[in-house]
């Protein structure tokens, strides 16, 4: 016959164990400030709320606390709905549990947001003011602050308004942002749209250059401007227009023709995967003027236009919008010169001759010195045949 086992004694695990079941069962444990609890609406009025949290226990929301709270938050509190309050005050003045309904919300505000920052994961945020350090924004129930560097494209964005003035434009906007610091005991909740904005690009720039293919026409928006070009921002990446690529006619520099923060239809020219480069062109979107060219200047006629530029080896003049062509240095003057500016300067106006027109290839040769010289003006009046001729007065008419 087995024997009966020993009784087991009683250890502190065990009254703890069996403390904590208690508790559990009946909610005996007295709550301390600061706790979370969960419980039942069972009485509104008198602008305030009272909440079962168990063990026959009523938790006061004050009118102070409800006041906090929006119309639509309000009417979402009704008798029998569960709801979180953080405590205030185990006990009152008159015997109350005092508990907030508002610091229940922003103590699990803070641990989220603090999850969100470990992840690092974005979240959009509704912007409701500003001043002179940056933005102000809600995040849930709390408060957060955008700083004026941690905004992505600030002097775009504000169309060269200064701060704190240019921030009036994103008040009422919602951002996408990451949250980069929680300091729950300050109060502090600094967030970022330039973080955000990294990440977005980096997604969308991997997007793009797999989607994207040359002769597509998108539309994007001017970024920056270079001597050599225009920078257009096609969501996620930037592509460049050349300044050759900005217009047909001949373009001293991109701000002529752009400005920064405009939206433009762009056709997509070049794409370098591998190098993650897309070239792009405004002008191909825009007629032709080459199309006619053979027809309206043809070898042997003489045409009229404006010097646009000076190079070593001759001068570019702009014979019809779009239209440019090269008098070479050799064809600028009879004899040797020595330079191009020895003969002309950017702004004259020239008589030439056509020598060669291609408009496939966009070329069209020039030349002054075999240009016909301007025909003497025919049509004189009687005065100026008189000046020309010399007058049939006879000499002693103006005598006394």
């Amino acid at each position: 016959m087995t024997e009966p086992e020993a009784p087991r004694t009683k250890t502190t695990e065990d009254f703890a164990e069996l403390w904590e079941a208690v508790g559990d069962e009946y909610k005996t444990a007295s709550p301390e400030r600061g706790d979370i609890l969960e419980g039942t609406i069972v009485r509104r009025g008198g602008g305030e709320i009272l909440v079962d949290v168990g063990a026959k226990q009523e938790a006061l929301v004050s009118s102070k606390d409800l006041s906090r709270m929006s119309q639509d938050e309000l009417d979402e509190l009704q008798i029998g709905s569960l709801v979180k309050v953080y405590v205030l005050r185990p006990v009152d003045r008159e015997g109350n549990l005092l508990v907030s309904i508002n610091l229940a919300k922003a103590q699990e505000d803070w641990i989220t947001a603090a999850e969100l920052m470990d992840e690092g994961e974005a979240v959009a945020v509704p912007i409701e003011s500003y001043n002179k350090g940056g933005l102000v924004c809600k995040y849930r129930s709390l408060q957060g602050f955008i700083p004026m560097s941690q905004i992505a494209n600030l002097a775009r964005r504000t169309k060269g308004v200064a701060p704190p003035e240019g921030l009036e434009v994103f008040v009422g906007r919602e951002l996408r942002v990451k949250i980069i610091e929680v300091n729950r005991r300050r109060r502090r909740l600094i967030l970022s749209e330039r973080a955000a904005r990294r990440e977005w690009r980096a997604q969308q720039r991997e997007k793009l250059l797999a989607e994207i293919e040359v002769g597509e026409v998108r539309k994007g928006i001017v970024s920056s401007l270079r001597d050599f070009g225009a920078f257009v921002d096609l969501g996620g990446m930037d592509g460049l227009v050349h300044i050759s690529e900005l217009s047909w006619s001949h373009v001293d520099h991109p701000r002529d023709v752009l400005d920064v923060g405009e939206e433009i239809e762009v056709k997509v020219i070049r794409v370098d995967r591998e190098r993650e480069r897309i070239g792009l062109s405004l002008k191909e979107l825009q007629p032709d003027p080459w199309v006619m060219a053979e027809t309206r200047f043809p070898v042997g006629s003489v045409v009229t236009g404006v010097v646009t530029h000076l190079v070593d080896f001759g001068a570019f003049v702009e014979v019809e919008p779009g239209i440019e062509g090269l008098v070479h240095i050799s064809e600028l003057a009879d004899g040797t010169i020595n330079a191009p500016s020895d003969v002309v300067s950017e702004g004259d106006e020239l008589t030439l001759l056509v020598l060669n027109v291609d408009s496939i290839k966009h070329h069209l040769g020039l030349s002054l010195r075999q240009a016909p010289l301007p025909k003497p003006d025919e049509d004189l009046t009687a005065t100026e045949e008189e000046e020309e001729q010399g007058t049939d007065v006879a000499p002693d008419q103006f005598l006394i």
